[in-house]
């Protein structure tokens, strides 16, 4: 059986002669496979170049993207130096805080304990993984997190200082620290004393401060009047509570200008000097209660502190 053949007939352009080319099926599959193969090698070389131009491309936007991130990283450093050399001052003022408040300072090692600490092995693993800047990265992140630490230790430092110099500054406010009247000191405290009205001993728990009647008498410190009105032997009497065990009394006045109740602050007026009760002149007798047993008053006077 003859071989088939395929018959191609070229027709050129124009007037010239056509010419018909034989080609048998085995010769066609072979000029067929190579056209192909040049075809796909010529795709395949095409993208090879085109992938390679976007690596480049993806390589040095990745290159500039990680020079502005180190800039950034370097930047963040600077600042956490900075911010850390910020709390180290405020960490000074801390201590010196807490002398004042009564406080013992807090431990050095306690305070260190805010910089560093333990790393997160996900996260950290992570970014270790990434070279130079990931390492960095990490560094700057357990800097600001040590930061955070030493600043909320120090935040709540503050706040038990404050607490304790606020109820340091009510307790100095409820404490008597001032003669009551201007005048003259005429009798002290004294365990026994001769009554000059009575005529036989007896204690003195108080002072007897002599003034012209109508002296103000003010309050030594803060407190609620308990009691405003007569007392046998005191005459018309005062008596405050200022918290802390501590209580004031005050004799003899000539006026009340408080009543039950009322809250009064360091150099508030409360009566008038005067003499009612048991007295020969006008006086104020004062007395200072601690815990419900009288004590001296003059232990709670200030040097060179009287009242105006």
């Amino acid at each position: 059986m003859a071989e088939r053949r395929w018959t191609l007939v070229v027709v050129p352009h124009g007037s010239g002669v056509s010419r018909k080319v034989q080609v048998s099926p085995p010769v066609l599959k072979l000029v067929t496979a190579g056209a192909t193969t040049i075809v796909l090698s010529a795709l395949a070389f095409g993208f090879a170049v085109v992938s390679r131009q976007l690596d480049l491309n993806h390589a040095k936007q990745l290159e500039r993207e990680n020079a502005i991130l180190s800039e950034e990283l370097g930047r963040l450093h600077s600042q956490l130096t900075d911010l850390s050399d910020t709390i180290t001052v405020i960490a000074d003022r801390d201590r010196r805080f807490r002398l004042l408040a009564n406080l013992d300072p807090i431990d050095p090692q306690v305070l260190q304990a805010g910089i560093g600490g333990p790393k997160e092995p996900g996260f950290d693993s992570a970014f270790e993984t990434l070279g130079v800047l990931g390492r960095r990265a990490v560094e700057v992140r357990v800097d600001l997190n040590g930061l955070i630490r030493r600043a909320n230790l120090l935040a709540t430092s503050f706040s038990e200082a404050a607490d304790s110099l606020s109820a340091h500054n009510r307790q100095l406010e409820a404490t008597p620290s001032i003669l009551p009247t201007h005048g003259w000191l005429t009798s002290g405290y004294k365990s026994s004393r001769m009554h000059p009205i009575l005529h036989y001993a007896r204690p003195h728990r108080g002072i007897d401060i002599t003034a012209p009647k109508g002296t103000p008498i003010l309050a030594p410190a803060a407190g609620v009047v308990v009691s405003a009105g007569w007392s046998s032997g005191f005459g018309n009497t005062v008596v405050i509570k200022h918290g802390y065990g501590l209580e004031t009394k005050y004799g003899h006045a000539s006026k009340i200008l408080v009543k039950p109740g009322q809250r009064v602050a360091r150099g508030d007026r409360i009566a008038l000097v005067g003499k009612t009760g048991l007295a020969t002149a006008p006086h104020l007798h004062y007395e200072v209660h601690v815990n419900g047993q009288p004590v001296n008053p003059l232990k709670y006077v200030l040097p060179d502190e009287i009242g105006d």
